[in-house]
């Protein structure tokens, strides 16, 4: 065996590697490694279906791994005290929400969380308004059975980006690490709510 087809190899264990991988990071970055060796191998000689195949490959895989390492820093930051989650924007859907439209009531069955974007949203059972930058359904994650703990009411019209739990899920799996900051950033969501209820009711609180 010639050193030509060692880099042959080595592309081929990297490509094996990578499909092994569980976890979202490890895998781009073996993949993207694996593309190099083939690409290389494909140039020495002179296949050029093999190289055209990995140079249309490896964009993808370099934007993923850009994407997840962009939404792990932002999730970190969210969790040492900024606590907006803007960082979620690409992966919601944007929904607007009219006067009066009730979003969700206590008890019902949850699938997704909201970040608002515009106008403003109240929690009846507690009397709080969600305005722009707050989130709000993201503790039916946690809760028994996925019910709502609280009702949420349109009551000036706006718009929420609404990000379902599947997706989540998902990112939570495809990344160890984004699923142990979001928990801690629900976490923190969950000591907001209760030092809210503990603190005396003023003029203005409730509408």
């Amino acid at each position: 065996m010639d050193w030509i087809e060692a880099i042959g190899y080595l592309g081929t264990a990297l490509t094996i590697s990578a499909t092994a991988m569980s976890t979202m990071i490890p895998l781009r970055i073996i993949s993207l490694c694996a593309s190099c060796a083939v690409i290389t191998y494909g140039t020495l000689i002179g296949s050029m279906p093999v190289v055209l195949t990995e140079v249309i490959q490896m964009p993808f895989n370099a934007y993923r791994l850009w994407q997840m390492l962009r939404l792990v820093r932002d999730v970190e930051t969210a969790a040492d005290g900024d606590l907006s989650l803007e960082w979620l924007r690409p992966f919601g859907a944007r929904r607007p929400f009219g006067t009066g439209e009730v979003v969700f009531r206590k008890g019902d069955l949850a699938d997704e969380m909201y970040y608002v974007e515009n106008g403003v949203f109240r929690i009846p059972e507690v009397g709080i308004e969600v305005r722009a930058g707050g989130i709000v359904g993201e503790l039916g994650l946690l809760s028994p059975g996925n019910a709502r703990t609280a009702s949420l009411i349109c009551i000036e019209a706006g718009h929420a980006l609404c990000v379902t739990y599947s997706d989540v899920k998902q990112l939570y799996y495809q990344n160890p690490e984004f699923g142990f900051y979001f928990l801690k950033l629900t976490s923190e969501r969950l000591f907001q709510g209760v030092q809210t209820m503990k603190r005396p009711v003023i003029s203005g609180d409730i509408i």
